[in-house]
């Protein structure tokens, strides 16, 4: 297992993060796993035995019994406090009769900051994370609660999930402007099958030294190279029953008929190839595996070892190069104009 550093944290994380969006089975997340505590206990022990440091969470996966699994597993296993590093989020629904128990005000970030707490068994979270965008609290007072959070000890860094570049650089401006703790990092989407990220969002994590942490890697499961173009694929499978994220489908099964024979010139899975291009990227920072049972736990951690060759990641960049649009190919443009310099006869 390597190790990168988070932003500008000083922090360094392993590359491959456990998720646990597949631990407990209440409502609407049981679709993503289920999976029970012993399950759940087990998957955290081996991530750990392989060098896994950094473990991330939400309160609403599975309205918190996800977050109560992943603390029963540590505080069972004995595990260092102070060799983890736990993420956890919050903005989504906990309560569908509680009007206020949403969004990102203070009272229900504060609330749902002291649940986490209670629920992993912790005094602190390392890296509290905004769920998305509220567009009804204003972004200076949802970064005020967040950096009290911070000067309280109960929280050491803040980061967010998928918002749009303007929005993470005005968090950013404001917190600058306010003396507050800032952003450090930003969970997004992003594959080799789905690279919009590049667009503006990862732009800006290399401009403000932010560190990104990957979800979906796989695509919902579609890049592990079991499905067909018509859809069909393992029984129970999670892409089945949710078929999301949003996918270019006719364009993914592109990619996938160039990662199968490099799959099969390394002897490892389809999925792995999936995961060793998102490591080969520079600003990834780590790539969030959320594993439904063991077998794909160990073939997802194989991953760390395998090392795509040059003309490998040249033809899956090619093959999933994004198809240009304004301002983008505008600033290619006077990019390469200004890349020579000045000749006068």
């Amino acid at each position: 297992m390597r190790y990168r550093l988070l932003g500008r944290t000083g922090l360094y994380v392993s590359e491959l993060c456990l998720g646990t969006m597949t631990f407990g089975g209440q409502g609407f997340w049981k679709v993503m796993g289920g999976l029970d505590q012993d399950a759940a206990t087990a998957l955290v022990k081996r991530s750990f035995e392989a060098g896994v440091n950094f473990i991330d969470t939400a309160n609403v996966y599975s309205l918190g019994e996800s977050e109560t699994l992943t603390g029963n597993a540590i505080k069972s296993l004995g595990l260092p406090r102070d060799e983890l590093i736990l993420a956890t989020k919050a903005t989504g629904v906990m309560v569908e009769t509680a009007i206020n128990a949403q969004g990102q005000s203070r009272y229900h970030l504060m609330n749902q900051l002291d649940a986490s707490l209670k629920r992993l068994q912790v005094d602190h979270i390392d890296l509290y994370q905004l769920h998305g965008f509220d567009p009804l609290t204003p972004l200076d007072d949802v970064l005020c609660t967040l950096n009290d959070m911070v000067r309280s000890g109960k929280v050491r860094y803040i980061g967010l999930c998928n918002m749009a570049a303007w929005q993470i650089m005005k968090g950013l401006a404001i917190s600058e402007k306010q003396h507050w703790a800032r952003f450090e990092s930003v969970q997004a989407y992003y594959t080799v099958a789905g690279r919009d990220l590049e667009r503006e969002v990862l732009p800006l994590i290399k401009d403000q030294q932010l560190g990104l942490m990957v979800w979906s890697p796989l695509a919902g499961g579609l890049l592990s190279g079991k499905f067909s173009p018509d859809g069909s694929g393992p029984p129970g499978a999670r892409r089945a029953s949710f078929d999301f994220p949003v996918v270019d489908r006719a364009r993914a099964f592109r990619i996938l008929d160039v990662m199968r024979p490099i799959a099969e010139r390394h002897q490892v899975s389809v999925a792995q190839v999936a995961l060793a291009w998102l490591l080969s990227r520079a600003q990834v920072s780590t790539v969030i595996l959320g594993a439904r049972s063991m077998a794909q736990l160990e073939d997802n951690l194989g991953s760390t070892h395998l090392e795509l060759g040059a003309e490998e990641l040249t033809a899956l960049n090619e093959v999933s190069s994004l198809p240009p649009e304004y301002p983008g190919w505008m600033l290619a443009r006077q990019g390469l104009s200004r890349s020579k310099p000045p000749v006068r006869n």
